[in-house]
């Protein structure tokens, strides 16, 4: 049942009557809700904390005006309204259009690695101060902060977190041929890339100008639906540097980094494997 709170306000900031609300599930300190509304609109609706940055997130990368982020309809006191999308599977052909959306996106760049707004993934904090130069960014906001709050709370062993300052020490070896700012999703695992109406939607990220190579490990890490025809799609598109297959542990160590300190020491093998496999790669 949905509380009767969250429909006064769905009504308030949508400005008519909500005909129905239905919680739908949730995660991360947010519930969410499907909404239908008197003037025919139907609306996901994420009520919660922090939800501004994942607003701001939207329009940013909306801006580049790919059809691939939905629209925000409204975000106001903890409340974020998104078009309902229908979900159907992935196909082959969905997935390639997504790979070619995915490189566009990526093409129309970003001022600087980072955001100018404070960052979240998921429930932590996500650094997000602006750099010129991806490899030292990557190692002092994506990887050591991680790192210490898997140690403060005793998911990652004193040798873990050797490896993982290694990594860091090494970056500017590890990263590859410079690349100027993308404007990525953040978090592109395949729990954010939802399929309707024959593509793929962009969804929950912890946007800012990235690497592109992140959001593309990202999609391998759990396992996107016809990945090779992504991949396929978006290198017709935008070819990658040269090595870029060496370079996936890498991307992936900062999001199984943030999954040891949300759900503890069942991601430190795969946060550890991932170190060794970046530090093998040159």
């Amino acid at each position: 049942m949905a509380d009767p709170d969250v429909r006064a306000q769905l009504e308030r900031a949508a400005g008519v009557g909500v005909r129905d609300l239905r919680a739908i599930g949730g995660g991360h300190g947010a519930a969410h809700y499907r909404a239908a509304l008197a003037d025919g609109r139907e609306l996901f609706v994420k009520s919660g904390p922090a939800l501004d940055a994942e607003a701001q997130g939207l329009r940013w990368l909306g801006q580049a005006g790919v059809a691939v982020v939905p629209e925000v309809i409204f975000i106001s006191n903890e409340m974020l309204a998104l078009p309902w999308l229908r979900q159907a599977s992935a196909d082959r052909a969905a997935a390639e259009r997504f790979g070619r959306d995915l490189a566009l996106l990526h093409a129309a760049g970003a001022g600087s690695f980072g955001a100018p707004w404070p960052g979240w993934i998921a429930s932590l904090p996500l650094p997000n101060d602006e750099a010129a130069s991806w490899p030292a960014w990557y190692a002092l906001h994506r990887l050591l902060p991680y790192c210490k709050i898997g140690r403060d709370a005793g998911s990652l062993l004193p040798a873990d977190v050797a490896l993982i300052e290694s990594v860091a020490d090494q970056i500017a070896d590890l990263a590859g041929p410079a690349e100027s700012p993308s404007r990525i999703h953040g978090d592109c695992w395949s729990g954010n890339v939802l399929w309707s109406g024959g593509q793929g939607w962009l969804i929950d990220p912890a946007a800012h100008g990235g690497h592109r190579e992140t959001d593309l490990a990202m999609l391998a890490l759990f396992g996107a639906p016809f990945l090779d025809r992504i991949l396929a799609a978006y290198r017709e598109a935008r070819p990658l540097a040269n090595g870029w297959r060496q370079r996936v542990p890498l991307h992936q160590l900062h999001p199984l980094l943030v999954h040891v300190c949300l759900f503890g020491a069942g991601y430190r093998g795969g946060a550890v494997a991932a170190a060794r496999a970046a530090l093998g790669a040159v």
